[in-house]
């Protein structure tokens, strides 16, 4: 039952669009309509997003704990030779001088800070098990690290940067925010197709033009998303996951579009003809809008990763540690406060309809799935401007980050009530930035959207 409720809310995705001669009908505009199997639709989406959720959200994310991200830029990639870096100025990343940095940051690395109490029953605890630990021959302890190394990249959807690599350095995200930089054209569309034409679960007869934002019609005039509909739910929810992401970034894109460049000012702001490109119904052959409700069911997926998460965050042993005490203990309030409100939407995503048939076939597509988008986090390092990488890698990290709290299910419900036990679940700092980023992303783009109608509906 659960998997045909599924299809169901998958398929909300594909309401009528209402048609006007406006340029806001016309571009994509009215997502609108009630949801299939539920008594929610799109305008609750946006309301939720646009009045309950996003302002506490972009609060915390102006947070220290939440805006130094430490990522490597300079890893090469995996895939095919760089044509070369972005030679635009605005591709730049300018990385934090070290004392810029929190040292509360620094020094706790990726690891989560413990409060007081819980440190000392772990200080008293690693006395305990020192005598043992001695004991151990190198090659031992050198393999118990690599077990548990193991263990947990066997859990991870994306692939992590090495924090200790001399090449990883601090980036505040504040000053470095994701906008349009000129890169674009063949080097850039080869990462999108990499991802569309290798890494979405697609059929190879099954061919979009060289550039992804453009039209697709096949001889037999069906449109690219026409594969589709022979897919497995679990192929479309991955294919939809991709397109939403690749819509949401488009959409930052737009709304922080370089509109002049002299020699006293930039002025960035937006950008509605690269916005109608992307998203209009007639320039996309009706692809537009569909890319636009695979940005919903984006929304919906990462909102359930952070209801889910609540459990492990609102722990007295976690903290958002800085340095800075009284900062820290105010914004995990407000931290905890935003999941509270995630948990309280009325339609979470049922991520159980996912991997639901046959036991074994069930874990080889759940293992596909992973490793597949664990090579779409790669691709991310064959990114040429350096400003597009930075952010690329960290939202496919967040939302790598949602899909391992997704489908950890088990482990969080076995958290020990103790803050002295053993965790069964546990993420790193990286992780836990990267995810309430990459879903601050996805939360703007909604918010973006509300901004984007009330201007194209002044178009004539």
């Amino acid at each position: 039952m659960k998997r045909y409720v599924f299809l169901g809310v998958l398929s909300m995705y594909y309401l009528q669009v209402s048609s006007s001669s406006s340029a806001a009908h016309g571009c994509f505009c009215q997502v609108t309509g009630s949801l299939d199997d539920c008594a929610c639709d799109v305008e609750t989406i946006d309301a939720f997003n646009n009045e309950r959720l996003f302002p506490k959200l972009q609060k915390l994310l102006e947070s220290d704990y939440f805006r130094f991200y430490k990522v490597n830029l300079n890893k090469p990639c995996p895939f095919w030779t760089d044509s070369g870096l972005c030679g635009q100025k605005n591709c730049a990343v300018i990385p934090c001088p070290p004392n810029e940095v929190p040292e509360g940051i620094k020094t706790n690395g990726h690891h989560n800070k413990y409060s007081a109490e819980a440190n000392n029953q772990e200080c008293e605890k690693a006395e305990t098990l020192g005598a043992v630990d001695s004991s151990l021959s190198k090659e031992t302890r050198q393999a118990l690290l690599e077990w548990n190394k193991h263990d947990d990249e066997a859990e991870r959807f994306c692939v992590i940067d090495d924090e200790e690599s001399p090449d990883s350095q601090y980036v505040d995200l504040l000053l470095n925010p994701e906008r349009f930089t000129g890169y674009k054209g063949p080097e850039a569309w080869q990462i999108w197709n990499s991802i569309y034409e290798e890494n979405c679960f697609k059929p190879y007869t099954v061919k979009r033009p060289l550039n992804p934002l453009a039209s697709y019609s096949g001889t037999d005039g069906k449109t690219f998303y026409s594969w589709l509909d022979g897919q497995c739910v679990e192929k479309r929810a991955f294919f939809r996951l991709v397109s939403g992401l690749h819509s949401s970034i488009n959409i930052h894109l737009s709304a922080r579009y370089l509109l002049d460049d002299n020699w006293f000012q930039k002025k960035w702001g937006h950008n509605v003809s690269e916005f109608q490109q992307r998203f209009d119904a007639q320039l996309t052959n009706g692809e537009g809008p569909k890319r636009l409700r695979n940005l919903y069911f984006l929304y919906l997926i990462e909102l359930r990763a952070l209801a889910k998460v609540l459990p492990l965050l609102q722990r007295p042993s976690f903290q958002l540690y800085t340095g800075q005490p009284t900062q820290d203990r105010q914004h995990k309030r407000v931290l905890l406060e935003l999941l509270q409100v995630a948990k309280s939407f009325p339609l979470h995503f049922d991520e159980t309809s996912l991997f639901a048939g046959n036991k074994e076939e069930a874990a080889n597509l759940k293992e596909d799935f992973r490793l597949t988008f664990r090579n779409i986090s790669r691709i991310m390092d064959c990114v040429g401007c350096f400003k597009c990488r930075l952010w690329g890698k960290l939202q496919t990290q967040g939302l790598g980050t949602a899909l391992k709290i997704l489908f950890s299910e088990r482990q969080i419900e076995a958290l020990p009530k103790s803050g002295s036990a053993r965790l069964t679940f546990q993420l790193s700092r990286q992780e836990i930035v990267s995810l309430l980023n990459a879903f601050g992303r996805i939360s703007t783009s909604i918010r973006e959207l509300e901004n984007f109608r009330s201007l194209l509906s002044k178009v004539r």
